[in-house]
């Protein structure tokens, strides 16, 4: 049963994005002398219980940093189970996540996962699509540079095919060829484990997310730390490189 969070003292206005790099599995197993895996198991938990308070806290867009373009370099064993994981998860919750509202969108380099994956990920995405409650962003084999690369070249092939003129090009039509067009760049950034570091991850979109680093392993991240860290953000003042009042 999920528990009460403690709301912030003052009722301000909640990020509307919150993405999270989430950090930790591997030490969290390995100070228990447990298998990395089992880690990642426990993360998935964790994962569960921010979604659901996602939801309580006003939060619109939730995005979860889940594999990235370099965690292809990992073992075999460990990739494989993190895929598995995937699959699991996607296949358990689904028909949760779509009674409640939330709307599955999946940002990344598809082109290495396998078939049933792809398919999978294709299936919750056109389940959820109309929903509205929250919309839960997985960046699955992803790398923010990738991404801006791959924007760069298919802007250079319009600008190229004179579908686009050079002094046309502003941050608005980078934006447009990101993958996460149409979704707010996030107001919040979460790292776990005490790592302060964005590791590649939406690094057009962070330009001005607020930042806030927790000491936490992923697997014990519980949704009043996702509470705490929304209230930190609201005491926060966002002046956007202006001077403030």
């Amino acid at each position: 049963m999920s528990q009460p969070i403690a709301s912030p003292a003052v009722a301000l206005a909640p990020p509307r994005h919150v993405a999270i790099i989430m950090d930790g599995n591997g030490r969290w197993a390995k100070a228990r002398g447990l298998p990395r895996n089992l880690g990642h198991r426990q993360g998935v938990d964790a994962v569960r219980e921010v979604v659901r308070a996602c939801k309580r806290l006003g939060i619109e867009y939730l995005t979860l940093y889940a594999f990235s373009s370099e965690n292809w370099k990992r073992p075999q064993s460990e990739v494989a189970g993190l895929m598995d994981l995937l699959r699991l998860y996607i296949r358990r919750e689904l028909d949760e996540l779509a009674r409640n509202g939330v709307s599955i969108r999946v940002i990344g380099n598809r082109s290495r996962l396998a078939p049933d994956i792809v398919a999978l990920i294709a299936e919750a995405e056109a389940k959820t699509r109309d929903n509205r409650t929250l919309t839960l962003v997985i960046a699955l084999s992803y790398g923010g540079q990738d991404e801006i690369v791959d924007a760069c070249r298919r802007i250079a092939e319009r600008v190229a095919a004179g579908a686009l003129r050079p002094e046309d090009v502003d941050t608005n039509v980078v934006a447009s060829h990101l993958q996460t067009v149409g979704i707010p760049d996030p107001d919040l950034v979460i790292r776990t484990s005490g790592e302060q570091r964005l590791s590649n991850f939406l690094l057009w979109q962070s330009a001005y997310s607020e930042l806030i680093f927790v000491d936490k392993l992923w697997p014990d991240f519980s949704a009043q730390d996702l509470a705490d860290a929304v209230g930190e953000f609201q005491r926060r003042d966002r002046r956007y490189g202006g001077s403030g009042a």
